[in-house]
């Protein structure tokens, strides 16, 4: 098991010094910014590939923040607490204790400390503390314990669902997957509390590695809700395969939050292909964690497509357009929507999400009338 430690060594030289030679005692490869840095490729982009590779991550918080780079405005350790918790990988974070933090230090930690999507958090006063404690998480990963848990729901739970608001390109309307997350035992926002998070909306898609920084964004808000829209790449060709795509971002006034997304498709149409539609799912659920928008402890959540009878359940190859294709228009109308009726822990939209993805991908492909 590959794991990261990320954290900056002012203030904390002898834990990050001690915590490679127990990650190695236990039978596992530590990975440092120290041990690669010395490469071809830029340190950050090597640090971030290093990232990606790892199975599970480390953050220790001193009391230093470290240099910001002009290039995200945030430090190292930022930077990879972001890429980790959008790829979804478990992270355990540490806290030093009886040490002064920097302001902007204070600020990171709080938005560490306040995502609760089954991100394990704890504190150490030394070195000797906090060895312990990673010994005792790395053999609990290493028991391949669940972070999720399913409730049934007490009553159902009015979901706002964009159906009936079909997606367009070029003219042509396009089916489009929608996902929404829904958080329990939570009062909804305030006028001023929408119209502050509607206005970070934009940079919470950015931050989280969603989109390229050159891509234009156009928000919008209105009384019940704020929305970012993502425009979607156009083909090199009529049939150039294209993958799913997100495309709006909207939070509603509820604090339920809805992505909207093109299915994969080609030149004989959209796609809900049994592979593709999970992974697909768990990237939007992560994405959805990284927006860092749901703090609740459970949420629900759901997924539709619309315009459903435009759509095929074939196989996705994203290399090749297919020659042939079930009728694209059935001779009743249906609907692909799954409907709720259990809360899932807030892991769902991170270290669950692949198996919540399945969960969901499986229902909703098992109501297309084509699914055998």
């Amino acid at each position: 098991m590959r794991i990261f430690i990320s954290s900056v060594r002012k203030g904390l030289e002898e834990e990050r010094n001690a915590l490679p030679g127990i990650v190695r005692a236990m039978g596992h490869t530590p990975v440092l910014f120290e041990d690669f840095s010395a490469q071809t490729t830029p340190s950050r982009q090597a640090c971030l590939a290093a990232l990606d590779s790892a199975d599970v991550c480390i953050f220790l918080l001193g009391p230093s923040y470290g240099h910001v780079f002009p290039e995200t405005g945030q430090s190292a350790t930022h930077d990879e607490w972001v890429v980790a918790q959008t790829a979804g990988k478990p992270r355990w974070v540490y806290r030093k204790l009886g040490v002064t933090f920097e302001d902007v230090q204070q600020d990171f930690a709080r938005t560490v400390e306040a995502y609760a999507t089954g991100v394990f958090r704890d504190s150490f006063h030394d070195t000797a503390e906090l060895m312990t404690k990673v010994v005792g998480k790395i053999k609990e990963l290493e028991s391949d314990r669940s972070p999720l848990s399913f409730a049934p729901l007490p009553q159902p739970i009015p979901l706002r669902w964009s159906l009936d608001q079909a997606g367009v390109k070029g003219g042509a309307t396009l089916p489009l997957l929608e996902l929404h997350a829904f958080p329990m035992g939570f009062a909804g926002y305030s006028a001023r509390e929408l119209e502050e998070l509607g206005n970070s909306l934009a940079d919470r898609v950015r931050r989280s590695g969603a989109v390229k920084n050159d891509v234009a964004l156009t928000s919008s808000s209105s009384q019940e809700d704020a929305t970012v829209n993502i425009p979607i790449g156009r083909p090199r060709t009529w049939n150039t395969p294209q993958p799913g795509e997100l495309m709006e971002v909207r939070l509603h006034k509820s604090g339920q939050v809805s992505l909207r997304a093109t299915l994969p498709r080609d030149s004989m149409g959209s796609i809900l292909d049994q592979d593709a539609l999970p992974q697909q799912v768990t990237s939007l659920l992560r994405f959805n964690g990284a927006l860092d928008l749901i703090q609740r402890e459970r949420i629900i959540v759901a997924i539709g497509v619309s315009d459903p009878n435009l759509t095929q359940i074939d196989r996705f190859n994203p290399h090749q357009s297919r020659t042939h294709a079930a009728l694209s228009a059935y001779s009743r109308s249906f609907t692909l929507q799954t409907e709720p009726d259990e809360s899932i822990s807030l892991a769902a939209l991170d270290t669950g999400a692949e198996e919540v993805a399945g969960v969901l991908s499986r229902a909703l492909i098992k109501q297309h009338p084509s699914f055998s």
